[in-house]
């Protein structure tokens, strides 16, 4: 049944974006309260679009988290691509996020160009701010950016200690528009929590292997059962190459041990409950370059169409 919000209820729904690695899941899960982006150092840890309800009073944002705005290399690349794309056609306001001190990039030129072309109301966030060092350096960013777009805002702020959230939630609240709400007030997230499960344990191996092995790994539910009371969840780790499997596995399975206490931490305070997690490695040569086999991992069909 579709929701059907008040009329004096007023909602937006909100593209975040912007280049690799800025912090834009970080922004995300801060601005809703609650993990559900998950998060590394590593640039394109975001493969899909997420959303993110945040419901307060008489207003509702709907955030959408897109991958970074990358050059594809392979068919991944591509699906990431068109995610962002096609979310920045279809919302009522675009997020710009970028990183305090650092240059304009060709992927900011980029997005702020769509925006131009369809007109998108757009709010920019400075993130990061916590590590810049000399500030003085933010009003010429700030004079960067105001002279390529007409932001309704550029806000300052830090998603790791929250400096800064305040003002940007009130600016992007100014960008709802009566016509009721768009989900009930208690909707978080339109992830399964299956996807979340899987995600979870991909993001532990982002944060505890090096180089290539993370972004040629895929993590999916196979089976998520509650026990009395505790919740059974299997996921398989797909990798490219048999010796990435040997690396995800490590010496007397020791990484895999600790990729699964990890991620068993976070799904149990996501899930509010005990979780019996057991991890399985299985090799799918190359399959980021494969359409078909991300099909079968789970991505959108429609967006994988060329």
């Amino acid at each position: 049944m579709e929701y059907k919000g008040l009329p004096e209820e007023r909602s937006a729904f909100i593209a975040i974006v912007g280049r690799p690695n800025v912090g834009k899941s970080s922004l995300l899960n801060r601005l809703v309260g609650e993990k559900i982006a998950i998060v590394s150092r590593k640039p394109q840890t975001t493969r899909t679009r997420i959303m993110g309800v945040l419901t307060q009073g008489e207003d509702q944002l709907v955030f959408l988290d897109t991958p970074g705005l990358i050059k594809a290399k392979n068919s991944l690349g591509e699906y990431m691509v068109k995610s962002v794309t096609r979310t920045v056609d279809g919302v009522d306001a675009c997020l710009l996020v970028t990183e305090a001190g650092a240059p304009f990039s060709k992927a900011d030129e980029e997005l702020i160009r769509r925006f131009q072309g369809g007109k998108i109301p757009a709010v920019l966030a400075i993130n990061k701010i916590d590590l810049l060092e000399d500030k003085s350096v933010l009003m010429e960013q700030i004079a960067q950016y105001a002279g390529r777009y007409d932001f309704q805002a550029v806000v300052p702020v830090s998603a790791r200690d929250g400096s800064g959230m305040e003002d940007l939630l009130s600016e992007l609240k100014g960008l709802c528009m009566p016509g009721g709400h768009l989900f009930p007030e208690d909707t978080l997230t339109d992830q399964p929590e299956r996807v979340i499960a899987g995600e979870l344990v991909r993001e532990k191996t982002l944060r505890l292997l090096d180089k290539e092995v993370p972004h040629g790994v895929a993590a999916v539910t196979e089976r998520m059962k509650d026990r009395d009371g505790i919740l059974d969840i299997d996921v398989t780790l797909y990798c490219e190459k048999p010796g990435h499997k040997g690396i995800l596995i490590g010496k007397g399975g020791a990484m895999l041990k600790k990729i699964g206490t990890a991620a068993r931490q976070d799904l149990e305070r996501f899930f509010g409950c005990k979780v019996n997690l057991q991890l399985w490695v299985k090799v799918k040569e190359d399959w980021r370059q494969r359409p078909e086999t991300l099909q079968s991992l789970g991505f959108s069909e429609r967006d994988l169409e060329l």
